[in-house]
């Protein structure tokens, strides 16, 4: 006899709710518990289900993605940094402040450079 959140997983449809939402992400856990063979019936519809969460979170939960001259601002900040430190590792006052003040872009190079001495992840650099 199957469980009732598995009736719920073969009910599938567009989450359009929180609630709904919530009732199918328990019957996943539910399922997980189970150990669940990927490949068998429940395995396919529980694939399913996690694309329609995986949907509904895209939409609903989206993860903001930082500034990155934000996030070199903060990094200077938090290491006591000010623009003239960074003078040093570019060469140029000028390029610094029209960097700074979004009028420039971040080549490679500067790029590498912080992501070395700031620690800030290349993909945030890279953007």
């Amino acid at each position: 006899m199957e469980t009732i959140p598995f009736k719920i997983i073969m009910d599938l449809q567009i989450i359009k709710t929180e609630k709904e939402y919530k009732k199918l992400f328990n019957c996943i856990d539910i399922q997980f518990d189970l150990a669940v063979h990927p490949e068998s019936k429940k395995g396919e519809k529980l694939q399913v289900a996690l694309s329609l969460i995986k949907q509904f979170e895209d939409l609903n939960y989206a993860i903001l993605v930082p500034n990155t001259l934000e996030v070199v601002k903060i990094k200077m900040d938090e290491n006591g940094l000010k623009s003239k430190n960074l003078i040093s590792w570019t060469g140029s006052e000028r390029y610094v402040c029209a960097l700074l003040g979004g009028k420039k872009p971040l080549t490679l190079k500067i790029a590498k450079v912080l992501h070395q001495k700031l620690g800030i992840p290349a993909e945030v650099l890279l953007r």
